[in-house]
């Protein structure tokens, strides 16, 4: 059929064939619909490439987890602080902050509490300073506040003050309220450094003397303190070669039967055995372990050699009766400590009848029900439970009754001051730890004993046992083996 005189079915007419110049227009306004598009969304995928950008600078910049100034932005504000003091003659303040026994948190709630808490304290800080000022999380558990434009110290002084007090509220985090405290080191610019680096290291010597001065202050930076901080970072670096060489040592005391002379009992305590075996005692060192970490591996160390010596006493056939290990707060507290006595008691094949753990007054307090547990468990294996220093603490008698305790220690202050007729309040604390420990059947051991003088009051009031200089000093295990020969 011929299409000539075709028409639309619908309408009944002929169909209208456009002209080339409306077909060309249709085709161009077309084109010009999707270059309008294809324009509208390249300015969008620019305009959100430059977003991003922004944001990834401003992250670049940022902690990852407070959302706070990292220390790279940091840097570059000091920078341009530095140069507006100059030109303006102003100072500035460095205010370098580390939280008090954080690692214990962590160890014993966890990563993921610890989170919490640091979001949580950073929000408190920023409403502690200026908006002019700035608030930095230069990594873990360390804080930086940087104050512009301050005309002394004192101005410093004001905003540490104000955030000791601000830290003195509780945190509630996980529905557990937990209380934390901050050792704040200050240092101003230019009184203490010309430069960003010097200033800074002020400051964070200043932080470490806070720390040595009790926690939960401050301290304004001065010259002897950067002596003392270069010390501090000599132990440091001195505890990592310890452990990496193999330097650590242990020296054996023995508990004494104050009426017999034998030996009840044995206290293993650590040295670090320098190049030229000269020893570093742990009174030089345990806190700094402490702060910079080092304390759990240090002391599953102690743990494993202690019990491993035992072992090869108890099969040569000496009766040593039990090996006493000091345990700092952070071990006791940490996750897994329980699980690590079972694997070091496990791998010297020592019986847990034979292993005492030193724990002083305050680690037991914290956390009280967790440390019941732990103690519990511990006591259930066979472990004796001592506590160490008894008196320079805060035990309450409800507590010593609760605990699963065998031993009080009685700090060796007290017996020290034995020799000095006139100290009735030292006495009179000995013979109050002697009697309450008969009453509870807990052992007690006086430690520290150096004199005859010391050792007959301690008898007069049926004080058992003992330790000191005046039976035997600490001596590597060699030497403790022959002395067991001769005293035991």
């Amino acid at each position: 059929m011929s299409k000539k005189g075709c028409k639309d079915q619908n309408t009944g007419t002929e169909p209208t064939v456009p002209s080339r110049a409306e077909a060309a227009q249709a085709l161009l306004k077309e084109a010009n619909e999707r270059l309008i598009i294809a324009s509208i969304h390249a300015q969008t995928m620019a305009e959100s490439a430059e977003l991003a950008k922004e944001q990834m600078a401003y992250m670049v910049g940022r902690d990852y987890l407070t959302g706070l100034p990292n220390r790279s932005l940091l840097n570059d504000r000091m920078a341009q602080s530095i140069e507006f003091a100059k030109r303006h003659g102003t100072k500035i303040a460095l205010m370098y902050m580390d939280l008090d026994n954080f690692k214990h948190i962590n160890d014993s709630l966890g990563h993921a509490v610890g989170d919490e808490l640091l979001k949580s304290i950073a929000k408190r800080l920023q409403a502690c300073v200026r908006h002019s000022d700035t608030v930095c999380r230069q990594g873990g558990d360390e804080f930086v506040v940087l104050l512009n434009e301050v005309a002394d110290a004192r101005d410093a002084v004001v905003t540490a003050e104000k955030i000791i007090e601000a830290m003195g509220l509780p945190h509630l985090v996980s529905g557990s309220q937990l209380n934390v405290t901050f050792s704040i080191g200050i240092s101003l610019y230019p009184d203490n450094g010309e430069d960003l680096e010097t200033v800074a290291r002020k400051a964070d010597a200043a932080m470490y003397q806070a720390k040595e001065k009790g926690r939960n202050t401050y301290r304004i930076f001065i010259q002897e303190m950067e002596v003392r901080a270069l010390a501090r970072q000599s132990m440091e670096q001195k505890l990592h070669r310890a452990l990496e060489q193999s330097a650590f040592v242990l020296h054996y005391q023995p508990k004494v039967n104050l009426k017999t002379g034998s030996v009840t009992g044995v206290e293993a305590l650590i040295r670090i055995r320098e190049p030229d075996n000269q020893l570093v005692y742990p009174v030089h060192f345990i806190s700094i372990a402490e702060d910079c970490g080092l304390i759990l591996p240090i002391g599953r160390w102690v743990l494993h050699e202690a019990c491993r010596q035992t072992q090869a006493w108890l099969q040569a056939g000496f009766d040593i009766g039990q090996i006493a290990v000091n345990v700092s707060a952070r071990e006791f507290h940490s996750q897994d400590f329980f699980s690590g006595v079972i694997s070091v008691l496990n791998e010297t094949g020592l019986d847990p009848r034979h292993l005492e753990l030193e724990i002083t007054e305050s680690g037991l307090m914290e956390d009280t029900e967790q440390v019941l547990a732990v103690l519990d468990a511990l006591k259930k294996l066979g472990v004796r439970i001592a506590i160490d220093d008894f008196g320079t603490g805060y035990s309450s008698l409800s507590y010593l009754a609760r605990f699963p305790l065998d031993t009080l220690k009685i700090d060796q202050s007290f017996v020290h001051d034995l020799d000095d007729a006139s100290r009735d309040t030292e006495n009179a604390i000995i013979s109050a730890v002697i009697a309450m420990g008969g009453s509870l059947k807990h052992r007690v051991v006086a430690e520290g004993i150096e004199t005859k003088q010391q050792l007959d009051f301690l008898q007069s009031k049926h004080c058992t046992e003992g330790q000191g200089y005046y039976f035997s000093r600490p001596v590597a295990a060699k030497e403790f083996t022959a002395l067991l020969a001769t005293i035991g």
